[in-house]
């Protein structure tokens, strides 16, 4: 089995962004050779995720971030964390840190309507994402 691990950045612009990163994790895949097996995208820090999602309609996004914001607002009475920032921590373990998506005849496994988004919650900021390749 061939194992091939990647990093790349991402540059924010607001605080609450989705931005598509399908088209780098599909360049990393197709740089690795690996024709049947499975990825990983990963993104080591608390306040941002990783989520597979509608990538046709720029709606979609806009409207996820605003039920999130919804749902954890900024300003909050009762949060305890100095930094200002509790509602980012709690976007992004709801969301997740990670993705997993098959690949099958070196071409990414995901829906018709499916793309790969970097969710960040805590912007704007330059981030990494990590993406390990395995399979054969």
């Amino acid at each position: 089995m061939k194992v091939v691990q990647e990093d790349f950045r991402v540059s924010t612009k607001s605080r609450n962004q989705m931005i598509d990163i399908t088209s780098q994790v599909r360049s990393l895949v197709g740089q690795a050779g690996v024709t049947d097996g499975d990825v990983i995208v990963y993104c080591p820090h608390t306040t941002a995720a990783i989520t597979i999602n509608e990538n046709a309609d720029p709606s979609v996004p806009h409207d996820m971030l605003l039920t999130l914001e919804d749902l954890l607002p900024q300003h909050r009475p009762g949060y305890r964390h100095s930094e200002g920032n509790s509602d980012s921590h709690c976007k992004s373990s709801l969301v997740g840190c990670s993705e997993q998506i098959l690949i099958k005849g070196e071409s990414l496994q995901l829906g018709t309507w499916q793309g790969i988004f970097f969710c960040e919650f805590d912007g704007p900021r330059s981030r990494k994402v990590i993406v390990q390749i395995r399979g054969e």
